[in-house]
C-alpha cells in the first residue's frame, strides 16, 4: 500500500495525523520518563496516604510518582545546601516546613495551580500546603489507668508528668523538638494560650527543657516514628507515651489497649513542601494541586483518623458521624487543643532543637 505523504492534497491530512500521533506518543513518553519523587512517612500513615491520596491522584492526573518513606525537612535542607536535590514533594510536620521555608529551602507555592480557597484557616503558608490535621496527644495503657473520661484516668499534661499519681514508664520523642516543649510548659501550669509567649525567650525554652529533664528517669524508650509509637503500645512496652492520635487509633484497631484525650493536645497539620530546585518542580506543583482536592481528602478518615484541611471534604465525605467526631479538626475537639504556632517554629526551632538535643545526649 502506498501513502501520499506530500504536503499538498489528501496526503496532507494523513501526514498531519501521523505527525500528531507521533507527537502524542513522544509527549506520553516524556511524561512517563520523569516521574516525580514523593516522600512521606511509613507505617499506617504512609499506607493511609497511598490509599486515600497518592494512588488515585496519580491515576487521575496521569502523573507518575515514585513513593519513598523517610521524609525529613532536615534532609531537604541538606539537599538544597549541597545542590543535590532529588526529592520533588515532601510531607512533613508544619513546624519543620516553617523552619525549612525560613532557611529558603522550599519553593513558593503557585496558588494558581494549587487551590486553597476552601482550606481551613492556618493550614497553609506561602511555602507549605496542609495535607491533614492531626493532634499530638498523650496516650496510655487503659488497662492500667482506665478509659478516657472515666474517674481517675489521666486528663492533662500535668498527669503525664505525675509519676506518683500515675506510676509507670513513659515514652517521649527522640531527636526532634516538634511538639516536645509545649507539653512540658502546660505541665508546669501555664495556660495553653500563654505557652508560646512563655517559650518566646531562651529562658522559657530552658525551663521547658528542665521540666523534661525531671521526667527523664521515667522515660524508658524514646520514640522516633509514628510506627514506633503504635508498636510500643501494642507491645505494652510503656505505660504512657506522647504521639499522634491517628497512630493510636490504628493501634487500638490492631488490639492495643490504648486511649488518649484531646484535652491540651497540640492541634497541628502535616504539609506538602517542594524542595528548592526540585528536579520536577512544575510537575510536582501540578500533582500537589491534584492531591489537595476534596475528593481525595474525604477518603483519608477511612484509613487514619486525621482530619481534612480542605473544608469541602466534609461536604463530600461518606464517613459516618461517629468517625467525623473523632477527628482532630471536628469542632467538638478543636476548642480543647492548642494550635501549633508556625511563627514560633520559624523563629525559634533551630535554637530549641539544639537545646533539646543537648538534653537527650546527657
Amino acid at each position: 500500500m502506498n501513502f501520499n505523504l506530500s504536503t499538498k492534497g489528501p496526503g496532507k491530512t494523513l501526514l498531519g495525523a501521523l505527525s500528531a500521533a507521533a507527537f502524542s506518543v513522544l509527549a506520553i513518553g516524556q511524561a512517563h520518563a520523569d516521574p516525580i519523587t514523593v516522600v512521606s512517612w511509613g507505617g499506617s500513615y504512609g499506607k493511609a496516604q497511598d490509599a486515600a491520596l497518592f494512588t488515585d491522584a496519580s491515576k487521575n492526573s496521569g502523573i507518575e510518582i515514585n513513593r519513598e518513606s523517610g521524609a525529613s525537612m532536615s534532609k531537604v535542607v541538606l539537599q538544597v545546601e549541597s545542590n543535590a536535590v532529588t526529592w520533588d514533594l515532601v510531607v512533613s510536620g508544619s513546624g519543620s516546613c516553617a523552619a525549612a521555608a525560613a532557611k529558603g529551602a522550599l519553593e513558593k507555592i503557585d496558588f494558581n495551580v494549587v487551590d486553597v480557597s476552601n482550606f481551613l484557616p492556618n493550614t497553609y503558608t506561602d511555602y507549605c500546603v496542609g495535607s491533614d490535621v492531626f493532634a499530638t496527644v498523650f496516650a496510655w495503657n487503659t488497662d492500667k489507668y482506665g478509659a478516657p473520661g472515666t474517674a481517675g484516668a489521666p486528663n492533662s499534661w500535668a498527669d503525664f508528668w505525675d509519676v506518683e499519681k500515675f506510676p509507670g514508664t513513659r515514652s517521649y520523642r527522640l531527636n526532634n523538638v516538634d511538639g516536645a516543649l509545649e507539653p512540658a510548659v502546660m505541665a508546669m501550669g501555664v495556660a495553653p494560650e500563654d505557652v508560646y509567649d512563655f517559650l518566646s525567650t531562651e529562658d522559657g525554652i530552658k525551663k521547658a527543657i528542665d521540666k523534661i529533664r525531671e521526667l527523664k528517669p521515667h522515660i524508658a524508650v524514646y520514640w522516633k516514628s509514628g510506627a514506633m509509637q503504635a508498636q510500643l503500645m501494642k507491645d505494652q512496652e510503656v505505660d504512657m507515651i506522647t504521639g499522634w492520635n491517628g497512630r493510636f487509633d490504628n493501634a487500638k484497631k490492631d488490639g492495643a489497649v490504648v486511649g488518649y484525650t484531646f484535652n491540651q493536645a497540640l492541634r497541628d497539620y502535616d504539609g506538602f513542601g517542594i524542595p528548592k530546585g526540585a528536579p520536577n518542580k512544575d510537575t510536582a506543583m501540578k500533582f500537589l494541586g491534584e492531591v489537595s482536592k476534596a475528593k481525595y481528602q474525604a477518603n483519608l478518615p477511612f484509613h487514619i483518623t486525621y482530619g481534612p484541611t480542605n473544608k469541602e471534604a466534609y461536604e463530600v465525605t461518606t464517613a459516618p458521624k461517629e468517625l467525623l467526631e473523632a477527628l482532630p479538626s471536628h469542632p467538638n475537639n478543636v476548642s480543647k487543643m492548642l494550635a501549633v504556632s508556625l511563627d514560633w517554629y520559624a523563629k525559634n526551632r533551630e535554637k530549641a532543637q539544639e537545646m533539646y538535643m543537648e538534653l537527650l545526649s546527657e
